[in-house]
């Protein structure tokens, strides 16, 4: 016991002295003006959390990006789901971040005040099992997220198709990064990439990224890991050459997961995708295959096309791609707060709106 004593406080004394450094780095910082994207909502809210926004000198600015899953997702598809919750009568299983995103006309909240069944679920796992456990009631999974939440979502789909659930399909939102990365270069300096979505792909777009002036690290989520990866960003900066450094290594590898590639690339292939705020993007979505199409939302209740609507009022697009701060927003904490959004980003854990609420910018 008192080795495991003496170890474990030399490694706390060990961390301790890497985050006095990477603080200093940061607080000393006297190099040009900098824009970093905290491509990730979880960082966004992270930073706020530690304080870290206070230590900035003042020619380094943190802009959000669009690494909310449910930021990204369109106003179209809040439509769709509210129709198969309306017109269709599914029941519909989804995070419970979803259910208050504005629609064109209404939010999932608005559809269940009118009747339609609304399920709270934790993961597509627990969708699935929703459906096995009642078999009278046609489920649909709003699969909304990035390359870390798809390989779920498949596994689902995968369990469904062996307990031969006919009353189980999934309404795709999935995204995926590097179309996002393409359409925002030049939006900022540096990109504060998300780790867990790293995790799985890897690191070999994030370094050819390089090739085309992009720089960018991949940061982890302790106060450690955010500081060394905002110091290093600040340092290889000042250089004056676009790089590419991995400070989250504990996790992410140069490879990521295999076994979560093979199983997305399985089931599901790519395809054109519109992210609220960036447009379409090309090969920026992800599909079920055609040999998994049964369990297609779109193709089994023939879902009209949808045209979504956001409020005009609402800036969700521009906070999105850095050109704005959510307080620069004339609705910010007036008409819209997190207990009547206008707005997703108002409405999600992750959004950078209500990061900026509730830590009172």
């Amino acid at each position: 016991m008192m080795m495991q004593d003496i170890t474990k406080n030399r490694t706390s004394e060990r961390n301790e002295k890497q985050r006095k450094t990477a603080r200093e780095i940061i607080e000393q910082y006297d190099g040009p003006p900098v824009r970093i994207m905290e491509v990730c909502g979880t960082h966004t809210h992270e930073i706020f959390r530690l304080g870290i926004r206070k230590l900035l000198p003042k020619q380094v600015e943190l802009i959000s990006g669009p690494g909310c899953p449910v930021c990204v997702t369109p106003v179209g598809f809040i439509d769709e789901a509210v129709w198969l919750a309306l017109q269709a009568g599914v029941t519909v299983c989804t995070f419970g971040d979803l259910v208050r995103v504005p629609g064109t006309k209404m939010s999932l909240a608005g559809a269940r005040e009118k009747g339609a069944k609304i399920q709270i679920v934790y993961s597509p796992a627990d969708a699935e099992k929703y459906a096995r456990l009642h078999p009278e009631e046609q489920v649909v999974f709003l699969s909304v997220g990035f390359e870390t939440t798809t390989p779920s979502s498949c596994l689902s789909v995968k369990k469904a198709k062996e307990e031969q659930l006919e009353n189980y399909s999934i309404l795709t939102a999935n995204k995926t990064m590097p179309g996002a990365y393409e359409a925002l270069k030049g939006s900022a300096d540096v990109f504060l990439y998300p780790g867990h979505v790293n995790a799985i792909t890897g690191t070999a777009l994030c370094e050819s990224l390089t090739k085309e002036g992009v720089s960018g690290v991949v940061a982890g989520f302790t106060a450690k890991e955010l500081l060394t990866a905002l110091a290093v960003s600040l340092k290889r900066y000042q250089e004056g050459k676009p790089f590419f450094v991995n400070c989250y290594p504990r996790v992410v590898t140069a490879e990521g997961s295999k076994e979560a590639q093979r199983l997305v690339d399985e089931l599901m292939e790519s395809c054109d995708s519109e992210w609220r705020g960036l447009g379409v993007i090309p090969d920026s979505g992800m599909k079920l295959r055609k040999e998994w199409e049964m369990f297609d939302a779109r193709v089994k209740y023939q879902i009209p096309e949808m045209e979504g609507r956001a409020n005009p009022a609402c800036r969700c697009g521009d906070v999105l791609q850095g050109k704005c701060k959510p307080s620069d927003c004339k609705v910010f904490g007036k008409v819209c707060t997190p207990q009547h959004p206008v707005g997703a980003c108002m409405v999600s854990n992750e959004g950078a709106c209500s990061a900026y609420f509730m830590y009172g910018v």
